[in-house]
């Protein structure tokens, strides 16, 4: 789901022109065995609407409409279109936004580069997305969502029992519950007046990672546009909203944010220019509480809204981190600090809990090294990737990582990952366990990787003490 659309993209595409009729379209669509046809400017190639059997049956046959008619009059215009360069999650969040089961690729001249369907996004129908995606655009009120999260977490199980990895399996939880989470924000929004300004609800922390696990509470907030003398009437009239949209997601199975990162909290409800400068604080100031936040905030992602607004927030704050040496230098102290539990001779080293004792905590010692340190380095580099095995992909060549040591530093955080949902789906898990382990458990051969994940991460930990001088 990482994959760029260029690469998934299995033909070149066919297409009639604007003026073509129904009938040469369905010719056209006959010959290379297709079930639909994009339409295009004759002179320019710029995709103008789409042509499919769907439109053929309710626009054509149905109506008792002629064949020798332009088929621009039957098709479907106001394309779903991304740039090559665009994620295969965000082409399954665009499909299940539209309702449709296509988006056309343009380059950066709006010319039309390729088309990518449903099937060709790992077989999304057959997996149960595209099913779930259609529940939840059909909902017309929070109840009627209420049982969808134990469904994605169902189909989650489901997933890692036929041996799906965990990158892929992370990514079909965070569409879904993007999807989910954009289907609460539209129906929630119905019920506010809501200030004319241009917003856009954020995930943050593992939410804006693409790494939600099942145990993963809420981090979210809501940037705006607004000038300072007006940021706090617009705050104000934002706050009810979102603190309904929370408690909705809350009601969804998305538990509240003890530390109350969530849009419904003033912190995190800001103007443009307000991110702004709390960025600017973070890094000027780096004391522990603004580590925490700046941690929080850099894995910001745009989930609903105007998507321009984070992304101009994004290029801001990188700017500010890479300008501020100390600031990286802080967040390279925080990253070293959980070291992985590899003692003498890489035996484990278990925590000191007295109500689980004989544990390991997969989370704080285990994938939080590898997800600390990949935000160090991408923030030093002004990489604007979120997730932490792209994030060290997008790296490889500044820390010159030849292709196997790359392999296993991503490889060894998804094994980390992975085995952190699947403790998380064992039935009977007490509270507060969800992230801690014993060893005892699992197999020989898992123990055994498990310590060559762990080491991978103490690697990565001690390139950090190098590089930042620590």
């Amino acid at each position: 789901m990482h994959s760029p659309l260029s690469a998934i993209v299995r033909r070149d595409p066919v297409t009639v022109p604007l003026d073509a009729t129904v009938r040469s379209a369905l010719e056209a669509m006959e010959r290379a065995h297709l079930d639909f046809m994009v339409v295009t400017d004759a002179g320019r190639g710029l995709p103008l609407g789409i042509f499919t059997l769907r439109d053929l049956v309710r626009r054509v046959a149905l109506p008792g409409g002629d064949l020798e008619q332009p088929v621009a009059a039957v098709m479907t215009a106001g394309l779903a279109t991304l740039p090559p360069e665009a994620s295969a999650h965000q082409a399954a969040l665009a499909m299940a936004r539209s309702g449709v089961r296509t988006v056309v690729v343009v380059d950066a001249e709006g010319r039309l580069a390729g088309v990518v369907s449903q099937e060709d996004l790992f077989g999304l129908q057959r997996m149960g997305v595209a099913e779930i995606g259609r529940e939840i655009q059909a909902a017309g009120d929070v109840e009627a969502l209420r049982p969808v999260g134990p469904r994605i977490r169902q189909l989650a199980a489901g997933l890692m029992a036929q041996g799906i990895g965990a990158e892929t399996l992370t990514h079909f939880i965070s569409t879904l519950n993007d999807l989910l989470t954009i289907r609460l924000v539209e129906i929630v929004a119905d019920r506010f007046e809501l200030p004319p300004v241009p917003t856009c609800f954020m995930a943050l922390g593992s939410e804006g990672r693409l790494e939600q696990t099942f145990a993963t509470d809420q981090d979210n907030g809501i940037v705006f546009e607004a000038d300072d003398g007006d940021a706090e009437r617009v705050r104000q009239g934002l706050l009810p909203f979102a603190r309904a949209v929370n408690q909705a997601l809350a009601d969804c199975g998305f538990a509240l944010c003890k530390g109350e990162v969530m849009a419904g909290n003033p912190r995190w409800c800001l103007s443009l220019e307000e991110w702004r400068r709390a960025f600017q604080a973070w890094v000027a100031s780096p004391r522990p509480a603004a580590l925490l936040d700046a941690c929080i905030a850099y894995d910001l992602r745009p989930v609903h809204g105007r998507e321009a607004l984070a992304e101009r927030l994004r290029a801001s704050a990188l700017e500010a981190a890479a300008a501020h040496p100390l600031f990286l230098r802080g967040l390279a102290e925080c990253a070293v600090r959980s070291r992985p539990p590899l003692g003498l001779f890489r035996r484990f080293v278990y925590g000191r809990s007295a109500e689980f004792p004989h544990t390991l905590n997969l989370k704080l010692r285990g994938s939080s090294p590898y997800v600390d340190a990949a935000r160090v380095y991408a923030l030093a580099h002004r990489v604007p990737h979120t997730s932490t095995a792209q994030r060290l992909r997008a790296l490889a060549g500044v820390l010159h990582l030849d292709p196997w040591d790359l392999s296993a530093k991503v490889d060894g955080f998804h094994f980390i990952h992975l085995q952190r949902l699947r403790h998380q789906c064992r039935p009977g898990l007490p509270a507060g366990a969800a992230n801690l382990l014993d060893p005892r458990e699992i197999s020989d051969l898992d123990r055994h990787v498990r310590r060559e994940a762990f080491l991978q991460a103490r690697r990565l930990q001690a390139r950090l003490v190098l590089d930042f001088q620590l």
